[in-house]
C-alpha cells in the first residue's frame, strides 16, 4: 500500500514579463524580496522600482504580497495594494507602467512512501480469532462451525448495510437539496446585484438628463421645460428610493464593518455605485485615512475655515446647486481654504485662489483676471481671490463637468478638476458615453492615473469619510465641516 505525505510544500514561479532582470524566470520555495538592490532575491533594474520594492512571504500555507512603502506603488491585476493574498496566479506591476511580473503558485508533489506490510502474527490474539471466524475472504479450509459463524455474521452485516445505505441516501438527498438552495440563492443574489446596478446607472442617466435640462431651462425658462424638469426630479427621487431598497435586500452594509459602510456611503454620495465598488477601494481609503492621522493638517485647516465662515457659505452654495456637501473638501485639498493661495507655475499659468483656477477656466466662468495674472503673487484686482465669486464659479464648473465628460461620476469630476478639463477629455472621451462605462471605477481598472491625481481623489474621499464620524476614526475634537454645513443649511 502507498500513501502521500500529509503536507506538501508550495513553490512560486516568478516570470519577468516586462523589465530588465538578470533572471527572467525564477522559482522560490521560501519568502523573497524584489527590487533594484543587490540584496534582493530578484533584482530588477528599472527606475520605477524601489531598492527594496516588494516582499513575498509564505505564511500558514499561503503566499502573501506586501509593498515595502515603495515610491511608485505595487499593483496586483491593476489594483494598487499594500498587502494582499495571492491566489493561484496574478500579474504584479511595480509602479504604473513599470516592471511587470507574472506570479504562479505550484504545488510540489512529494514521492509516495511505501507502507511496510504488517508482520505476520501467531493465531494467539482476539483479533486473529475474529479474522479467522468472521473474515469470509480468507481461502483456507475451515470447519462447519466456522462457516456457520461466518454466515450468521454476514446476515447481520447485510441488515446493517441496508440501514446505513438508507441513512446515507437520506444524507445525500439533504446535501442535494442544500446544494440546490445554495445555487438558487447565489443565482438570485447575482440577479439582485445586476438589477441593483441597472437601477443605479439608470438613475445616473436620468440625473444627467436633469442636469442638461437645467442648463436649458436656465437659458430659456420655457414653462414646459420647467414642468418636465419637475417630473424628472420626482422620477429620480422614486428611483433613488427603489435603489435603497435593493441595496438593503442585497445586504451590502449588513455585515460590513462600520468604516467600510461609511466609505461606501461617501462613494455613493459622490455618484459612484456602492454595489460594484472594486476590490481594494475600501482598503485604499483606509490607508489614506491613516495618512491624515499622521498630521494635524485636517484639524488646523477646518478650524480656520470655520472661523472665517467659509464652510457655511460653501455649504449654502452647494445646496443651491444641488451638489453634495462633501465637495467642500475639494477646496481643502486645492488650497487648505486659503482664499489668497497661489499655486506653482504650470503650462497654463498660475492657479490662484481658494479653488485654484487658471486664467483660461476663470474667464470661461465669468471671473475677472487681474493685471498680475502672469506673476505668482496675490492680486487684489483678480476675482479668483474673491472667495464668494470664485466659489460660485467653482460650483458651475463642477456642475458642467458632471453633466458632460464625467457622466455624473463625482470622483471622475474630481479627477477632471485636478487634471484640468482639456487634459482629462483626452482620456475619458475614449470611454463610452454613459454612466455605466464612464466612471471612476472604470478609470481605476483600465486607465493609468497620474500619481498626483490618484492622491488627490483619495485624499478628498478619505477626508469626507473621516468627517462623517470623526470620533470613530480617532479624530477627537475635530469640528466636522459636514456637521456645520448641515446646521447652516437648516437655518
Amino acid at each position: 500500500m502507498t500513501t502521500s505525505s500529509p503536507s506538501t510544500p508550495i513553490a512560486i514561479v516568478v516570470q519577468v514579463v516586462r523589465g530588465q532582470a538578470g533572471e527572467k524566470k525564477k522559482r522560490f520555495t521560501a519568502g523573497f524580496k524584489v527590487g533594484r538592490s543587490r540584496e534582493c532575491d530578484l533584482q530588477i533594474g528599472e527606475n520605477c522600482v524601489s531598492r527594496v520594492h516588494l516582499h513575498v512571504r509564505f505564511d500558514s500555507g499561503q503566499w502573501w504580497l506586501k509593498d515595502l512603502e515603495s515610491a511608485n506603488g505595487t499593483f496586483m491585476n491593476g489594483v494598487r495594494i499594500q498587502e494582499a493574498l495571492l491566489s493561484e496566479s496574478a500579474e504584479i506591476e511595480l509602479g504604473r507602467g513599470g516592471a511587470l511580473l507574472s506570479l504562479t503558485i505550484e504545488k510540489i508533489e512529494l514521492p509516495k512512501v511505501e507502507e511496510a506490510p504488517a508482520p505476520a502474527r501467531d493465531f494467539t490474539t482476539e483479533t486473529q480469532i475474529i479474522r479467522h471466524y468472521l473474515d469470509n475472504t480468507r481461502k483456507e479450509d475451515v470447519g462447519e462451525q466456522t462457516m456457520m459463524f461466518r454466515r450468521a455474521f454476514q446476515r447481520v452485516q447485510k441488515k446493517k448495510s441496508r440501514k446505513y445505505q438508507a441513512v446515507i441516501g437520506v444524507a445525500l438527498l439533504l446535501l442535494i437539496a442544500a446544494g440546490s438552495v445554495i445555487i438558487y440563492q447565489t443565482q438570485k443574489l447575482n440577479k439582485l446585484r445586476t438589477t441593483t446596478e441597472n437601477i443605479f446607472y439608470t438613475t445616473k442617466s436620468l440625473e444627467l438628463q436633469i442636469a442638461r435640462l437645467e442648463q436649458i431651462v436656465l437659458l430659456n425658462t420655457d414653462p414646459k421645460q420647467v414642468e418636465d424638469l419637475k417630473t424628472k426630479r420626482i422620477t429620480l427621487r422614486d428611483m433613488e428610493k427603489e435603489y435603497d431598497n435593493f441595496v438593503k435586500d442585497l445586504g451590502i452594509y449588513k455585515k460590513a464593518p462600520e468604516d467600510e459602510q461609511l466609505i461606501l456611503r461617501v462613494a455613493r454620495t459622490f455618484g459612484e455605485c456602492d454595489a460594484n465598488a472594486p476590490k481594494g477601494f475600501v482598503d485604499e481609503v483606509r490607508r489614506y485615512i491613516l495618512i491624515w492621522k499622521k498630521t494635524d493638517r485636517l484639524k488646523t485647516v477646518l478650524n480656520r475655515a470655520k472661523q472665517k465662515g467659509y464652510t457655511r457659505f460653501i455649504a449654502r452654495v452647494l445646496n443651491n446647486f444641488d451638489l453634495p456637501h462633501q465637495y467642500l473638501y475639494l477646496a481643502l485639498q486645492e488650497s487648505n481654504f486659503d482664499e489668497r493661495a497661489v499655486g506653482p507655475q504650470t503650462n497654463y499659468g498660475f492657479a490662484k485662489g481658494m479653488w485654484q483656477f487658471i486664467s483660461l477656466t476663470a474667464n470661461q466662468y465669468g471671473l475677472q483676471i487681474g493685471p498680475l495674472h502672469d506673476q505668482g503673487v496675490y492680486d487684489p484686482l483678480d476675482e479668483r481671490f474673491d472667495y464668494i465669486k470664485s466659489t460660485m464659479a467653482a460650483m458651475k464648473y463642477i456642475k458642467d463637468l458632471s453633466a458632460s465628460d464625467a457622466q455624473a461620476s463625482g470622483l471622475l469630476v474630481m479627477a477632471s478638476y485636478n487634471w484640468g478639463q482639456n487634459n482629462v477629455r483626452k482620456i475619458i472621451q475614449k470611454m463610452p458615453e454613459n454612466p455605466r462605462e464612464r466612471n471612476f471605477w472604470r478609470l481605476l481598472a483600465y486607465k493609468d492615473i497620474p500619481r498626483e491625481t490618484y492622491d488627490y481623489v483619495f485624499s478628498i474621499v478619505s477626508a469626507a469619510v473621516i468627517c462623517e464620524d470623526p470620533r470613530y476614526f480617532g479624530f477627537d475634537g475635530l469640528d466636522c465641516p459636514t456637521q456645520q454645513t448641515r446646521e447652516g443649511t437648516a437655518k
